[in-house]
């Protein structure tokens, strides 16, 4: 097991801030949250911790805003309990759920059930329900589909329940491999799921590409989305709060990538794009 450090951040005021340091902790190698009454916890893995990245978030200089934190090591924690115990279903416009299996079944609600582990977290949830909104309009029969920043797969999943054909899965952490292929396996689909980088994505090429991620590895991989898309083909974006827009949308220009429709949950966005 990972030894942990887990920060305590109060925030004042809380909104719309604690989304927004959410986004920034998760830039310098935070990977998951649980939101408090007047601030955060945020968790990261002590090999990856840098003091002066911390302290050089722009959120920390934001008139704005005040922001205080403590900190301790959490070594050995079992992070499947953990995650059960914060894990909650999200319903996306009453039409799709997802679910753990210790989660009551919702009749008349498509339903994808994957097992909480790190790879999802409460962070995670509005940019996991922009996406899974803008896919409920895309048709995803027979086409070619790649998710990006798998996670969970619960994005593949999804598309492969609605008739995707070849879909693959990529992730650069080893747990989340590990974690999509039980995903698809607990939900009878089949995927292609490697451990990777937009820099071993090959010269196979793709219908729907899909990547909730962050700013960041957006901006660097849009390049290379775009060189593996078919003519015609779908970037669905999100990762991205409404600060990122005008940057992300610079880069999609740059790339030939038209904005085809644009959706905000809280400071969270999703953009869909053609080719």
């Amino acid at each position: 097991m990972q030894n942990y450090l887990e920060f305590n951040f109060k925030i004042s005021p809380l909104q719309p801030w604690n989304e927004i340091l959410m986004a920034e902790l998760i830039e310098i190698g935070f990977d998951s949250f649980t939101e408090e009454i007047d601030g955060i916890l945020g968790y990261i893995q002590k090999e990856l911790f840098n003091v002066e990245e911390l302290k050089a978030l722009p959120l920390f200089e934001n008139e704005n805003v005040n922001i205080k934190y403590t900190f301790q090591e959490m070594p050995n924690i079992n992070w499947n309990e953990e995650w059960e115990k914060n894990f909650e279903p999200i319903n996306i416009d009453d039409k799709v759920l997802i679910r753990a299996e210790f989660h009551e079944t919702v009749p008349g609600m498509h339903e994808i059930v994957i097992q909480p582990k790190m790879s999802f977290g409460t962070g995670h949830h509005p940019t996991t329900h922009l996406m899974i909104q803008q896919m409920m309009d895309i048709n995803f029969n027979g086409k070619k589909v790649l998710d990006m920043g798998c996670g969970t797969s619960v994005l593949a999943i999804y598309a492969k329940q609605n008739g995707a054909g070849d879909t693959k899965a990529v992730d650069i952490d080893e747990w989340s491999v590990e974690n999509s292929k039980e995903n698809a396996a607990r939900n009878k689909v089949k995927l292609d799921i490697e451990q990777g980088t937009a820099a071993s994505l090959g010269k196979k090429s793709y219908d729907i590409i899909l990547a909730n991620i962050n700013r960041n590895i957006l901006i660097s991989d849009i390049p290379t989305y775009v060189s593996v898309l078919n003519d015609g083909g779908k970037l669905l974006l999100s990762g991205l709060c409404f600060f990122d827009v005008d940057d992300i949308l610079e880069v999609c220009k740059e790339n030939s990538l038209t904005l085809k429709k644009q959706l905000q949950r809280e400071e969270w966005i999703s953009l869909l794009l053609e080719k």
